[in-house]
């Protein structure tokens, strides 16, 4: 496995129409040009999952991809609301969005157990929110030794999983350091995955903390430099604070988000 491949090759083999695809990486690492060639590929109907959706989401579910949302917090992390995901949650624009919404917590232990092979998540969490209430996929179970009343989360098996990576090796074997969030869980717990990477190199030198997803785990790698901005890539770029606060204002037009998404996505070709 850990077969290289261009982006739009692996989006284009990867994900279809229905299907369910996480795209992860927490501040650092995020896959966006992943996410703007599922835009371009014209990809629909799709159960988004996400521990913390930002911008990239907003992007998807203004671009009409995303019929349901599978999240924790939601938000344009240091700026505010994501106004594509209150208009297709509020307003039905540019169509109607589900939502699944959990604890960090809760999403953390769903890629964990499906990771594992295990049907669910054992946590003491969403005591004392009206989530439970909300949300069908949160239980209460009782312990068979303590008797004590838990909180059961079914696992996540998404069909893609996409994350964003420092280097791979050219067998497929990929690295990567900083902070990680669940991107090694999302690989594992995924039926399929991509991960896009900065660049590919002849070997894989050894990097204080870091994680190595073994090509077994991984279907395709893309090199995609850049492929986190405006996220940044520890040790390649830097984060672009000025895009996310310039996306409040772009985001919150219909028609200026519309404008945008042609010159930024739509009509910008990746690299092969």
């Amino acid at each position: 496995m850990g077969v290289i491949a261009t982006l739009p090759e692996a989006i284009a083999e990867l994900v279809r129409d229905g299907g369910s695809v996480a795209l992860e990486g927490f501040t650092h690492l995020i896959p966006v040009a992943a996410g703007h060639e599922i835009i371009r590929q014209g990809r629909r109907d799709l159960t988004l999952i996400r521990m913390t959706p930002d911008i990239v989401y907003d992007q998807m579910i203004g671009a009409g991809c995303a019929r349901k949302l599978v999240f924790s917090w939601a938000g344009n992390p240091g700026v505010g609301s994501l106004h594509r995901f209150r208009d297709a949650v509020q307003r039905r624009w540019p169509a109607p969005l589900e939502i699944e919404e959990h604890s960090h917590a809760g999403m953390a232990n769903r890629y964990v157990a499906g990771a594992s092979g295990l049907p669910f998540a054992v946590l003491r969490g969403y005591a004392g929110t009206d989530l439970p209430a909300h949300t069908a996929t949160i239980k209460q179970i009782t312990c068979p030794f303590t008797g004590e009343v838990l909180t059961a989360v079914p696992a996540l098996n998404p069909d893609v999983g996409i994350v964003h990576a420092q280097r791979a090796d050219r067998a497929g074997n990929v690295q990567m350091w900083g902070i990680t969030g669940v991107q090694k869980e999302v690989v594992l717990a995924a039926r399929r995955s991509l991960v896009t990477v900065e660049e590919i190199v002849d070997e894989l030198d050894p990097r204080p903390g870091a994680v190595v997803l073994p090509s077994w785990a991984v279907t395709y790698v893309a090199e995609v430099p850049g492929g986190a901005h405006p996220s940044y890539a520890m040790g390649y770029s830097e984060r672009d604070n000025d895009y996310y606060q310039a996306w409040d204002a772009i985001s919150r037009d219909r028609e200026a988000f519309a404008a945008w998404l042609e010159e930024h996505v739509l009509n910008r070709v990746p690299a092969t």
